[in-house]
């Protein structure tokens, strides 16, 4: 290596605050600014804002950090809704072939050391000879199934170009990322790495953006807005209002609890859904059937102060999920000094110790968190104790710096390879 500053390109199909905030956006923008305060030139590579009249063009403003924006919207029906999967092996391909070919291009100009793409968004770059190494994150691998709890045979049709496309781009690249150690025998599964060719590095969280959105305070003002009295045991869940979620599965294991628990019925208590999506009719429905209407509040979305407000708000998080990615959500719970219960489904084996800051149990068993619901309910003491757990398991193995060194490790020990 010489003395000039690592270069790298991370290619992606969306970026925040450019395309929203999903996990993959935030997880592109973390790296990318992470990256950059360890000194490293970022050249990112994304498409235009898509759909915000006043976004920013550079939403970063840092002089390490260069955005090229390369098309997306080719189709007509290209991100709009219900047009999805279509898009994702069609239009994104297409986006994936041009960005990789810019990547690819920067390289053998001799602008950049290393290309890191997230899924098919390096497909140009993978189909010729680049004198830089390759890395590729293919992050939950939604288009195999991985992170569904059912795949039906239309959207599985669907979705084989953008499955062949990931596994093009695999086969060249000289890394692929876990994003969790639980994740490693899907990533196996699906991608066939080469020995050595693997290696775990989590998704992560930024903790001061965290701390500076919500603390005691903005919980105990959430929690006087919506009513709920101080002593109430808040349990929380956050994400899309589907079927994966499981969110049915925990209306009946409260219903279950409330009737088997005498400190539930005494300290009062709230289950509150921070989300929306096509599965409230049914999580509304199960809700009644269970007899815990007037104890549900579902907010829908909300601004991301509210969300952290309700974070600092909760008694304990409960993601019920039946299948999983690395779940962000459950992070900022974790960041927030939250006990957590949580299904044994995808990375979130790597966060949840059990006994430690919280409860896994089997997915889909509303049984199991029935148990884990009336494990918890009334021990104050133990849910804060977990809560500083958490903390400290997020800021040891997930906090953005110490990830972002990994992947400066990663490159430099590529670069020495030649």
């Amino acid at each position: 290596m010489t003395d000039r500053p690592l270069r790298v390109a991370i290619v992606a199909r969306a970026v925040m605050p450019l395309h929203g905030a999903g996990g993959l956006e935030r997880s592109v923008r973390d790296l990318t600014r992470h990256l950059a305060d360890r000194g490293v030139h970022v050249t990112l590579i994304v498409p235009p804002p898509l759909g915000q009249r006043h976004a920013p063009a550079d939403p970063f403003a840092s002089p390490r950090i260069t955005v090229r924006h390369v098309p997306y919207r080719t189709f007509p029906f290209a991100n709009r809704r219900g047009t999805t999967v279509v898009d994702r092996s069609t239009s994104y391909l297409l986006y994936g072939w041009r960005a990789g070919q810019l990547a690819a291009r920067l390289a053998a100009a001799g602008e950049i050391d290393v290309i890191h793409g997230f899924g098919a968004s390096v497909l140009g770059a993978a189909s010729r000879r680049v004198s830089v190494p390759l890395v590729l994150n293919p992050q939950g691998l939604e288009e195999f199934g991985a992170t569904a709890a059912r795949q039906s045979a239309g959207k599985r049709a669907a979705y084989a170009p953008l499955r062949w496309a990931v596994r093009r781009v695999a086969r060249r690249a000289d890394r692929i990322i876990a994003t969790d150690t639980a994740l490693e025998p899907t990533v196996t599964r699906h991608l066939s790495p080469r020995p050595g060719q693997m290696v775990t590095i989590p998704n992560g969280i930024d903790l001061v953006e965290v701390s500076s959105m919500a603390g005691s305070a903005e919980g105990l003002v959430i929690r006087q807005r919506h009513g709920i009295g101080a002593g109430e045991l808040v349990l929380l869940s956050v994400g899309r209002l589907e079927f994966n979620k499981g969110f049915d599965l925990l209306a009946e294991a409260l219903g279950q609890s409330a009737q088997r628990s005498p400190v539930l019925s005494a300290v009062g208590w709230r289950w509150v859904i921070v989300g929306g999506g096509p599965f409230r009719a049914a999580i509304d429905e199960a809700v009644r059937r269970h007899g815990i209407a007037n104890r549900v509040i579902f907010t829908g979305r909300v601004p991301d102060a509210d969300l952290h407000a309700w974070y600092e708000a909760a008694s304990l998080f409960v993601h019920p999920t039946r299948y999983e990615g690395s779940s962000l959500v459950t992070l900022e719970a974790m960041a927030h000094r939250r006990a957590i219960i949580a299904t044994r489904a995808g990375g979130l084996p790597d966060k949840v110790r059990p006994g430690v800051n919280g409860w896994l149990v089997e997915a889909g068993s509303a049984d199991a968190l029935t148990e884990a619901v009336l494990d918890a309910a009334g021990q104050t003491a133990k849910l804060a104790q977990m809560g500083q757990e958490s903390r400290r398991i997020v800021e040891q193995s997930f906090a953005w710096p110490r990830l972002a060194a990994q992947h400066v490790e990663l490159y430099e020990e590529l670069l020495k390879r030649g």
